[in-house]
């Protein structure tokens, strides 16, 4: 028999929800789940470090903040946690100034605060926003001599060994070589990859023979032909070859070594890094420099403009104190050039001289470990101007006696930077805060 409509069972009403009793501490509120989007965090009072032009500046640097792993070029090894590398995002206007300080023993000098520091351009005053001495990740440039003697060259290669270990997982290196041209073994890869350690392997050369002149060799005698008839009028002979005319000097044919053309390929390699990352060409070489296209005043130039250091570990007899009188003397085949410390006082490096290998090894930790031990200043300069081509002088000045400052000598405006400012941005707009 069916049962009626009347005879369905009625489901019961929902039961309240009754919250349980003696559960919630006092003045600790409660937990309740909530439909609406998570406020994002309030920023750290640090990260909104935009002084106003003229304010009173912190007296410890602005917090660090780590980047992602996944932002590093290569595959790499898990960051170290006691490095923290800085970043400073800025305006176009912004002018960033690293700069070393050392004491009368030539060691760092730690401790400073922004009020032991000045900066001028042009000799004018600047008004810094931003000043810290934490690290920055470094995006090095890394420019092999192969061009050395063979003695030089294997005091070189058995320490390339301890170079990678002077790189942290946050660093990023390319490799370049040079012997009669420049030649890019690797473009940039993490400091720490087993890419950059077989890269650096196979860089690994014997170098050059050494040369010895003998005045009563061929190579100093002329070239006669036809008793010396033709030597006018042959455009292949030299009439005076193995002579230096009436003074009676040998001509003597120097080796080429491209310095010059080898550092501006490594710049233009650095040049495209990342931003907020220490640009560096880091040359280990010693110093001789014949037969490159570029010429030096050019690459110092480029380098000034695009923010970029020339670091150096010199070898072979210029690392030598007393061996300068070589250079005097003029012998032949011997290069007088030593042009690195043109290079660094230029553009704020420094040149580590090692003659023996222990010294080489030593000179690779003690580089980075100064580049990455820089203070740095920023500042927004009022004297940017559209079309402006000269070079801006820096001077940067410590308030305590007895300390040598190590800073670039200046910098030149790019264009592009000239043209972006002059459309989008206000001169008075200070650095943003240091973000990742």
């Amino acid at each position: 028999m069916a049962v009626s409509q009347q005879e369905q069972a009625i489901p019961d009403a929902p039961k309240p929800q009754v919250p349980a009793l003696n559960t919630v501490v006092p003045g600790s509120g409660t937990t309740a789940p909530s439909t609406s989007a998570t406020a994002p965090a309030a920023t750290p009072a640090a990260d909104a470090f935009q002084p106003p032009v003229g304010s009173a500046l912190p007296s410890s640097p602005a917090p660090v903040q780590t980047p992602s792993p996944a932002a590093q070029p290569g595959d790499q090894p898990e960051p170290d946690s006691d490095f923290k590398p800085y970043f400073i995002r800025s305006t176009v206007n912004f002018v960033e100034v690293p700069f070393t300080v050392k004491d009368n023993k030539g060691k760092l000098v730690p401790g400073l605060t922004w009020r032991d520091v000045r900066i001028y351009e042009n000799n004018v005053r600047q008004k810094m926003l931003v000043f810290t001495s934490d690290p920055f990740p470094l995006s090095v440039a890394l420019v092999i001599d192969q061009s050395m003697s063979n003695s030089d060259m294997n005091k070189v290669n058995n320490s390339l060994g301890a170079l990678q270990g002077a790189f942290t997982a946050y660093d990023e290196v390319a490799v370049f070589t040079y012997n009669n041209t420049p030649k890019k073994q690797t473009d940039f890869t993490a400091g720490q990859s087993a890419r950059l350690s077989a890269v650096v392997e196979q860089s690994k050369t014997s170098g050059r023979d050494q040369m010895f002149y003998d005045a009563g060799s061929a190579m100093s005698q002329n070239i006669m032909i036809n008793n010396g008839a033709d030597s006018h009028t042959n455009p292949l002979v030299n009439g005076n070859h193995g002579q230096g005319g009436v003074s009676g000097q040998q001509n003597v044919p120097r080796e080429v070594h491209p310095l010059n053309d080898a550092i501006l390929a490594a710049a233009q390699a650095v040049v495209k890094a990342g931003k907020g990352r220490r640009r560096v060409v880091y040359v280990i070489s010693d110093g001789k420099e014949y037969g490159s296209v570029a010429k030096s005043k050019d690459v110092i130039k480029y380098l000034q403009t695009n923010k970029i250091a020339v670091y150096a570990t010199l070898v072979g007899d210029s690392s030598v104190t007393g061996l300068g009188f070589v250079e005097k003397l003029h012998l032949p085949l011997m290069m007088r050039d030593n042009i690195l410390p043109v290079y660094a006082n230029a553009t704020g490096g420094e040149i580590v001289a090692s003659y023996r290998q222990k010294e080489i090894e030593n000179s690779f930790a003690e580089i980075t470990k100064e580049v990455r031990t820089q203070y740095t200043v920023g500042y927004n300069t009022t004297a940017f101007g559209l079309g402006e081509t000269k070079m801006r002088k820096i001077e940067v000045k410590v308030l305590r006696p007895n300390l040598q400052v190590i800073a670039k000598e200046g910098y030149y405006p790019s264009s592009s930077e000239i043209h972006v400012r002059g459309n989008l941005q206000d001169p008075a707009t200070p650095a943003t805060t240091p973000q990742p």
